[in-house]
């Protein structure tokens, strides 16, 4: 059976998010601990036998184990019926179906992310997550202005020469220390439990729709970083 290489970090991940040992998981499950860290680190493929018992005792479909699906019971979303905070406020984009999907991605993840920032009670975290993303924005929208070469870029205060010479890109660097700052800070004087609950179980009851965008940019994300360090290690070798 051919697996993809999402398959042993859902393995993994999973049994750490229930909180046991690879002793006991791989008890549980009836295979020696070494062969669970085989299948966990990819050295080994399983057949479809551990594949069904690993569903049933991390109560997860085969699709998502499997990387196929982000939903735990295996379903698949589409566009159309991705929930969109945005929609709330009569936002409407006109445009491709790829566009109207990663909107809804993006959109629901930030308020996703900014809602629970409010719960840290931290003002200052706040305006540097707004700070960094606010830069990202305005570089993807300036980097489309600016692509047919003809646009007046008096429109923007700051100028070309800076933009490109990557101010935007350093003002996005000290943003985020100032986000890790301001966690920390925050942490420090309040404890630990300032931080909410951010487990698979916590984020889908306090976010039943808008937690699926969420972890589908977590995938996404994942996937597409980890290709590109494959690459770069298999460039060196």
């Amino acid at each position: 059976m051919e697996l993809n290489n999402n398959f042993s970090r859902t393995l993994s991940l999973l049994r750490r998010e229930r909180n046991v040992s690879q002793r006991v998981a791989a008890a549980d499950l009836g295979i020696s601990q070494a062969l669970l860290s085989h299948y966990e680190n990819g050295a080994r493929e399983p057949g479809l036998a551990f594949v069904t018992r690993a569903c049933d005792y991390y109560h997860v479909s085969a699709d998502f184990l499997l990387g196929r699906s982000m939903d735990r019971e295996g379903t698949t979303i589409g566009a159309e019926e991705l929930y969109d905070a945005s929609a709330e406020k009569g936002n409407v984009l006109q445009g491709s179906v790829a566009a109207m999907l990663n909107k809804k991605l993006l959109g629901n993840s930030v308020n996703m992310l900014f809602d629970l920032l409010g719960k840290t009670g931290s003002k200052e975290a706040i305006a540097a997550c707004s700070n960094y993303l606010s830069d990202a924005v305005y570089k993807m929208f300036r980097h489309l202005y600016r692509a047919s070469g003809t646009q007046d870029e008096g429109f923007f205060s700051i100028p070309a020469r800076h933009f490109l010479a990557g101010c935007t890109n350093a003002d996005m660097t000290y943003s985020e220390a100032d986000y890790l700052d301001a966690l920390s800070d925050q942490v420090k004087a309040k404890g630990k439990e300032v931080i909410p609950s951010m487990n698979n179980d916590a984020l889908a009851a306090g976010y039943p729709a808008a937690y699926q965008s969420l972890l589908q940019i977590v995938h996404t994300t994942g996937e597409r970083v980890n290709e590109t360090l494959d690459r770069r290690k298999k460039g060196k070798k």
